[in-house]
């Protein structure tokens, strides 16, 4: 009797691990985090696929168009957005970014799953445990709740990796290590930075079925051949060149680069990171490829390219959970006395844990959203379709173009720069985003000085002291603390 119950307690514990994982991505995800610009352009190529205008949006080549597809899947699935009753109320307006902010939150669910699956399989249950409550409590992992290509891709990923880590022990070893390239090509094909991960995968595939090499052809074919459809595409319409040209222009982007990006990642979720790094040191230490092989090349190529966001660190996190566990159960089981030995590895664990939880909760309860859903009402309720072109950022456009199919809405405020303006008037929505973009060209600056202000919503954040743990994640949430509709 007591060895079935030592076997159902972990199945217990990682129920309850995921249901903290549900709580944590799925609380409050219309609330916060705030709206971020990138949402809104990933959901407005989504209603381009829906409304067959193609995968391709137009002629910007920036990423891969699986995460549109996906999205639009979804979409067209749940009946969104033809099945709502439209309405120029905010609290609509919010609802629209329920579905897809849900659908993420999910996502990350089963990522925790996948990271439990994964660390269990190459660790061992405890340090699968413990690997699993990190990524499903830890603050930083908050960012996975935004629209985003990496929150989308992360998944594949995973499975990717589960699929060849389990190769060997699978009858027909054929059918996974074709599951897991698919996997991955389709993670490639959502963002292509996850290349990097080829290496892991690979090396996985080739030592876990007897370094048969013809296994690693097969896996190969598709992680190649599924992203290829991104640069044919592009030459098949004659635009190569375009291609070329976009996919070199996003990694040249100026930024503060990865030592920012790592400092931010510090800031928002000091415990996680400390010891991620310090997991990644003992495992350089123990010489564990499998942890140094995904984390070392991503954070190579981060170092080359010119541009990083904060949440470019989502690919890594669960290897950071899982280097974090090894880090502590294994260092723990160095102690001496038994009863320690057994009982330090639950206690600091859980006390992690449970500092990480509290932690989230405190941020993911704040408010940060409700001025960009009041000035989407207001802007609806001020816009004459036939006089007025409307300057925003995607987060707003996608909303008034495809939701309430109003005219002369571009996709984002940017169009300003390279084409004229057709109508007698220019309504500008000017958030803290568009405020930052200033300094891109001559003529935002110049709409911006010569509309005048008619409206402004201001999210009053002044009882959250941001300088201070962890109330310093909302300072990524700031494009709604202080928004100007201007008219001209």
């Amino acid at each position: 009797m007591s060895v079935t119950l030592r076997q159902i307690k972990p199945v217990y514990i990682l129920a309850a691990i995921l249901a903290l994982s549900g709580f944590t991505h799925l609380w409050n995800v219309v609330g916060f985090p705030d709206v971020f610009y990138d949402e809104g352009v990933y959901l407005e190529r989504a209603m381009h696929v829906l409304h067959g205008l193609g995968w391709q949006d137009r002629y910007f080549y920036d990423h891969p168009y699986f995460g549109q597809i996906f999205l639009a899947a979804f979409f067209g699935l749940a009946g969104f957005p033809n099945s709502l009753h439209t309405s120029t109320d905010p609290a609509f307006i919010a609802s629209l970014y329920v579905l897809p902010r849900v659908l993420m939150g999910l996502l990350a669910v089963v990522d925790t799953l996948l990271v439990y699956l994964i660390a269990d399989t190459k660790y061992g249950k405890k340090i699968a445990l413990a690997s699993a409550v990190l990524f499903a409590v830890m603050p930083f992992t908050w960012v996975m709740r935004r629209i985003l290509l990496d929150s989308i891709l992360l998944p594949f990923l995973l499975t990717s990796i589960l699929l060849a880590l389990r190769a060997n022990n699978f009858k027909n070893k054929y059918v996974l290590v074709l599951l897991s390239g698919l996997c991955l090509g389709i993670a490639i094909f959502t963002k292509i930075p996850v290349f990097t991960m080829i290496p892991l995968i690979a090396g996985l595939v080739y030592f876990g079925t007897g370094k048969n090499p013809k296994y690693v052809v097969l896996w190969l074919l598709p992680v190649i051949l599924i992203p290829l459809i991104w640069p044919l595409q592009a030459a098949s319409a004659h635009q190569f060149d375009i291609w070329l040209k976009d996919v070199i222009g996003q990694t040249q982007r100026p930024s503060f680069g990865l030592p920012y990006i790592s400092l931010v990642f510090l800031k928002l979720d000091p415990v996680l990171f400390v010891l991620g790094v310090a997991g990644t040191v003992f495992a350089i230490l123990r010489r564990d490829y499998f942890i140094l092989f995904w984390s070392v090349p991503f954070v190579i190529f981060l170092l080359m390219i010119g541009y990083n966001q904060y949440f470019y660190w989502i690919p890594i996190l669960p290897v950071f959970c899982i280097s974090s566990a090894m880090f502590v159960v294994t260092m723990l089981g160095k102690i001496n006395k038994t009863r320690l030995r057994n009982a330090l590895p639950l206690v600091i664990i859980s006390g992690i844990a449970i500092f990480g939880l509290a932690s989230t909760v405190l941020i993911i309860g704040v408010n940060v959203t409700s001025t960009q859903f009041e000035a989407t009402s207001f802007v609806l309720q001020n816009v004459n379709d036939s006089e007025t072109t409307v300057l925003a950022n995607p987060a707003y456009s996608w909303i008034l173009h495809y939701v309430f199919h109003k005219e002369n809405i571009p996709n984002d405020y940017s169009f300003i720069m390279f084409n004229p303006i057709k109508t007698d008037k220019i309504l500008l929505v000017a958030d803290p985003h568009f405020l930052i973009d200033l300094q891109r060209g001559k003529k935002l600056q110049q709409v911006y000085n010569d509309s005048k202000t008619i409206m402004t919503f201001d999210e009053d954040l002044s009882k959250y002291d941001m300088a201070t743990y962890p109330y310093s994640n909302i300072k990524m949430n700031l494009d709604g603390q202080h928004i100007e509709v201007k008219m001209k």
